[in-house]
C-alpha cells in the first residue's frame, strides 16, 4: 500500500498508504468484467460520473450494481401477498405488442386492479399497473411484462401486505368477499 495516492472526492486531499483506505489489510480482489454499451449509454454514463463525482468508470458501475442489487432484493421479497405498481415504457410499433400487453393483463385480472396508460410522442407510451395478489405471481406477472421485446424502463415497487379483516374500530361492517391488505412494518 505504501506509495499509492488516494485523492478524496470531496476535499482532493491526497491520503496515502493505510490511512487513505482505513484498512490495515490488503483490498478486496477485484473481478474485471466487459461489457459493450452504445454511444448514447456511454454519453449518459460519462455524465453521470462527472455529475456525482465518481473518480473512475469502475466505481460507477460498482455503485449503479450495487443500487440494482438491492432493488433486486426488495423484488424478491418473501412476503405471502404484496401490493405493487408497475411501470414501463413501450414502442406501440413493435409487431402486436399493444394487444399482448393488454392480453397478459386480461389473463391475469385477478392481479390487475388498475392501469393507466400516458402516450409519450407518437411512438411511445408509458403504462403503469397497479397489482395486487400474492407475491410470487405479482413477480411473476412482472417480470413476463418486462420480458416482452419492445418494453423499456420496467420498474416494480413491492410493498409487502397482510390480509385480514382485523379492526382497530368497534363497527361493524361487510367486506363483500374481499380481504383488508395493510401495509406490513
Amino acid at each position: 500500500m505504501k506509495g499509492i495516492a488516494f485523492p478524496d472526492r470531496l476535499t482532493g486531499v491526497v491520503a496515502t498508504g493505510t490511512e487513505a483506505t482505513g484498512l490495515s489489510q490488503r483490498q478486496p480482489v477485484m473481478q474485471r468484467i466487459t461489457i459493450s454499451i452504445d454511444d448514447e449509454l456511454d454519453e449518459t454514463l460519462d455524465a453521470i460520473i462527472a455529475d456525482r463525482a465518481y473518480n473512475s468508470r469502475s466505481e460507477a458501475m460498482r455503485d449503479m450494481l450495487r443500487d440494482a442489487i438491492e432493488r433486486w432484493r426488495q423484488e424478491n421479497s418473501q412476503s405471502a401477498y404484496c401490493v405493487a405498481n408497475l411501470s414501463y415504457v413501450f414502442d406501440r410499433r413493435i409487431r402486436s405488442l399493444p394487444q399482448r400487453l393488454a392480453d397478459i393483463q386480461h389473463a391475469h385480472h385477478d392481479l390487475v386492479a388498475a392501469s393507466t396508460l400516458v402516450r409519450l410522442d407518437h411512438d411511445h407510451s408509458l403504462e403503469s399497473v397497479m397489482l395486487k395478489g400474492p407475491t410470487a405471481q405479482v413477480k411473476a406477472f412482472a417480470d413476463r411484462v418486462r420480458a416482452e421485446r419492445g418494453v423499456r424502463f420496467g420498474s416494480i415497487n413491492i410493498l409487502d401486505v397482510e390480509t385480514g379483516d382485523d379492526h382497530e374500530h368497534a363497527d361493524a361492517h361487510d367486506h363483500h368477499g374481499h380481504a383488508h391488505l395493510s401495509p406490513r412494518g
